[in-house]
């Protein structure tokens, strides 16, 4: 009867790995800033709308300048779950977005003021935290690290099985 230590040996000579698995990379975790970006880009969308319902309000019908912000406020939307499931790149598209809203923003701002409607001025100023708020924390470092594409690499012994030599 052969001994213990012959009987692992056979053991480790028929298994292909004799080491132990590797170990997978740990999963990272969400940085605490990304939640308040979402919620900023979702707080824009919902502003965009609101401006769309606006220009909706005194002539109720559907026109053409009505699609505009709703392509934003869904492109929006998309974005800040990207952003919240850590797609590559996802900033960006929220980032944009902001910017948009946000310039149309200013300039709805600066005709309100030179018309002398100041008290709608300042609502407009008001408005502007939701695009603002959503540029600056979708533009932090943590937020960019979260969505950076993450590369997956081969294991360093190549393929095996049949098709190794194909």
């Amino acid at each position: 009867m052969p001994s213990t230590s012959s009987r692992a040996r056979a053991v480790q000579r028929r298994s292909p790995r004799a080491a132990g698995r590797p170990v997978a990379p740990p999963v990272a975790q969400r940085p605490p800033v990304v939640p308040f970006a979402v919620a900023f880009g979702l707080l824009m969308a919902v502003e965009v709308l609101y401006l769309g319902y606006l220009l909706w309000e005194p002539a109720p019908a559907f026109d053409w300048y009505l699609v505009v912000p709703v392509v934003v406020a869904l492109v929006s939307v998309v974005a800040a779950l990207l952003v919240l499931r850590g797609r590559a790149r996802a900033w960006m598209l929220l980032a944009g977005t902001s910017v948009l809203t946000l310039a149309a923003l200013l300039v709805l701002v600066f005709i309100l003021a030179a018309l002398g409607a100041t008290a709608e001025a300042w609502s407009a100023v008001l408005m502007t935290t939701g695009p603002l708020g959503c540029l600056i924390l979708a533009t932090r470092r943590p937020v960019r690290e979260w969505t950076t594409p993450r590369r997956t690499t081969r294991s360093p012994g190549g393929r095996r099985g049949r098709d190794a030599g194909r």
